[in-house]
């Protein structure tokens, strides 16, 4: 490989992969691409009613993301997904459709994120969900170019963090 061409800003629901993913693609002079934007409508509905995704609710979604990652890159954009990528199966699609890819995983517990979600106003996501989040989230940690951060860490030192580990792997 290269050097990592995109990156996926990763993590359970409410740890701040969108604020996040926007600080770093501010700070690099990339774009932003927000995994939720593209969910189907079914996929809102049962995350807003807290029905937990199937890996097969999420194959069409993830398929769709990679295409838009390998098309940023194809135009030198610097793209920065939010996206949970919560299980290694989901990274490895995101993987395939662009093998030079690093993840940033927004690490946090539980105790915060349901802080987080008792806050976040007008969001899809059911705070039903975070005990699915945790239990599906496989952690990233032994994973080829994976930067792991705590998510309580300011966002501008998250970004400011994660365009220097980027740029060295450049």
């Amino acid at each position: 490989m290269a050097g990592i061409s995109a990156l996926v800003v990763m993590g359970v629901t409410a740890c701040g992969k969108s604020t996040v993913a926007q600080a770093i693609a501010r700070r690099i002079g990339g774009r932003h691409i927000e995994g939720d934007l593209f969910h189907s409508a079914e996929n809102i509905r049962k995350m807003r009613e807290g029905i937990a995704l199937t890996d097969a609710d999420r194959t069409l979604w993830l398929h769709l993301l990679g295409e838009l990652l390998a098309d940023a890159v194809t135009k030198n954009e610097k793209p920065v997904l939010s996206c949970s990528a919560l299980r290694r199966s989901y990274r490895d699609h995101l993987r395939a459709a662009v093998p030079a890819l690093g993840f940033v995983f927004l690490e946090i517990d539980e105790a915060e994120v349901r802080r987080r979600a008792a806050r976040r106003r007008g969001h899809f996501m059911s705070s039903k969900l975070i005990d699915s989040q945790f239990a599906t989230l496989e952690s990233p940690v032994d994973e080829p170019c994976v930067l792991r951060v705590d998510a309580t860490l300011p966002v501008e030192r998250i970004g400011q963090l994660a365009q220097e580990w980027w740029l060295a792997r450049r």
